[in-house]
């Protein structure tokens, strides 16, 4: 996927640009190409972009640990800041932020990455609780497997905690 050279976009119709995707983005594994489109305009102080892209991306189940496929789509719209980023050496790294200091920003004469800006919406469309169905069920443990996996550091605290109960 390219990068777009914002001072080119402001001469194309309707300083806009629009990138057809079917491929493979770089970093993110998947099943499928993602498809979908990115449109990007340049608003003169801001670029607008927004895109609509799916793809299918296999996922490990928290609860049981079996692996399913999940179905990532993608419907985002960002401002981007065009602003000339200046470091002055005066101030400290260290500093105040502000509001404005939080936003995303792009020199006016740089480029637009956006594979990478693609990355990272599909890696926020990722579900925060991956669950495989509505019906998983963790792994059945033996109880022989659930005493060898318990911490033997708590040993103590256990011992400790039934000779309160026995006094009681």
């Amino acid at each position: 996927m390219q990068s777009i050279y914002l001072p080119h976009l402001l001469k194309m119709p309707q300083s806009s640009q629009t990138l057809y995707l079917d491929g493979m983005v770089t970093g993110l594994e998947t099943l499928t190409p993602v498809r979908g489109e990115i449109r990007v305009r340049h608003g003169g102080t801001f670029l607008e972009v927004t895109a609509t892209a799916e793809t299918i991306v296999t996922l490990l189940c928290d609860r049981c640990a079996q692996t399913y496929n999940h179905r990532l789509a993608v419907d985002a719209s960002e401002l981007i800041w065009l602003n000339k980023q200046e470091e002055n050496p005066k101030y400290p790294s260290e500093r105040e932020l502000t509001w404005e200091d939080l936003s995303e920003m792009l020199p006016p004469d740089g480029h637009f990455d956006s594979e990478g800006w693609l990355y990272e919406q599909l890696m926020l469309a990722h579900p925060l609780r991956r669950l495989c169905g509505k019906n998983c069920q963790p792994p059945a443990v033996e109880e022989a497997e659930a005493q060898a996996l318990r911490d033997q550091r708590w040993s103590a605290l256990e011992i400790l905690k039934q000779q309160l109960s026995s006094q009681s």
